[in-house]
């Protein structure tokens, strides 16, 4: 198995150097890249295409929340962890948006981010669907049904409401009284349908849709 190609971003070279370290200490991730601010985060994704984007939303020039974007919407198979030294703040709202797979805070322990990286390296998301939901509710509203949340089946519809609540596969599966290889055939159909590359994604839809409502904290 191939090792996760990872590129680094980060205005300080000292936090860079530092998750290097980290990273290359383990046989299963390679760090094939360092950018200094967003846009040369966006350059070196296009020309190394690494399989994670560890991106400080803070950063000169072009910051992480729209390098995030530029990412996105060039198509590329990277998927986009972001770094922040807020939890849970608009910097991190901007960046789900924009489309990143999941956040991090800068403080976090070496292991976990290495966990955090293979997680998302895999192609599911960081963050909880129940987080997103609270955290898109803190900054916006509920737009209507889009025309892809209508082209969900009952079922999916179902099955998305009850990832928005933070359910894995299995308890869905616990849930619905389904099997859980059913259960990720649906989860598959519902991203296609949604037009969205994970899980925080979907969720974001089932939202502005008001499929789901945030929970309280």
């Amino acid at each position: 198995m191939s090792a996760i190609r990872i590129l680094i971003a980060d205005d300080q070279a000292l936090v860079r150097s530092g998750f290097r370290m980290i990273l290359e200490a383990r046989a299963d991730l390679d760090v094939v890249g360092e950018a200094e601010d967003g846009a040369d985060a966006v350059q070196l994704v296009r020309e190394l295409e690494p399989d994670v984007a560890l991106l400080d939303i803070r950063m000169p020039e072009m910051d992480g929340i729209e390098a995030t974007r530029r990412i996105v919407e060039s198509g590329a198979q990277t998927r986009v962890l972001v770094l922040t030294t807020f939890d849970a703040d608009e910097y991190v709202h901007g960046a789900i948006r924009a489309g990143a797979s999941g956040f991090l805070l800068k403080d976090v322990r070496p292991g976990e981010l290495v966990d955090a990286i293979r997680v998302v390296a895999s192609g599911n998301a960081l963050l909880a669907p129940a987080a997103v939901s609270r955290l898109i509710g803190r900054f916006s509203t509920p737009s209507g049904p889009s025309a892809a949340i209508q082209s969900l089946t009952d079922r999916e519809q179902e099955i998305l409401c009850l990832l928005a609540s933070g359910m894995s596969n299995g308890e869905i599966a616990e849930r619905l009284v389904l099997g859980e290889t059913t259960i990720k055939t649906h989860v598959s159909n519902l991203l296609r349908k949604l037009g969205v590359r994970d899980r925080v994604q979907a969720v974001i839809a089932a939202y502005d849709a008001g499929l789901v409502q945030p929970n309280p904290r």
